[in-house]
């Protein structure tokens, strides 16, 4: 079984900073992208930036400039540091990675429990 737990949500002020992290654990033969997702109140859940294992990210535009997402393969862990943050950031934010538990498995897709961030005066 595979686990994905986020810490490092919390509240904080407009053009503050927070640094979210996600450790997979479990029976995990390989993890090729991992990313952070999150979702507003009544907005659909969306990406906010995903790592592949080569290194190569993408983000979304409302976040580039001032979200970086990394990882550390020796770890198995995906962070995402979000500075200068606005009031619209304000979302659960959920961990999610492509894991292939043993050589013969498929990849499939795991996500964390989501952690809530506060942006807010």
């Amino acid at each position: 079984q595979v686990q994905l737990v986020e810490s490092g949500g919390g509240l904080v002020q407009p053009g503050g900073s927070l640094r979210l992290s996600c450790a997979a654990s479990g029976s995990i033969f390989s993890i090729n992208v991992m990313g952070w997702y999150r979702q507003a109140p009544g907005n659909q859940r969306e990406l906010v930036a995903r790592i592949s294992n080569d290194g190569s990210t993408i983000s979304a535009d409302s976040v580039k400039g001032r979200f970086t997402i990394a990882r550390d393969n020796t770890k198995n862990t995906v962070s995402l540091q979000m500075n200068s943050l606005k009031s619209e950031d304000t979302a659960v934010y959920y961990c999610n990675a492509l894991i292939r538990q043993s050589t013969s498995s498929p990849l499939r897709k795991y996500w964390g429990e989501g952690t809530l961030v506060t942006v807010s005066s």
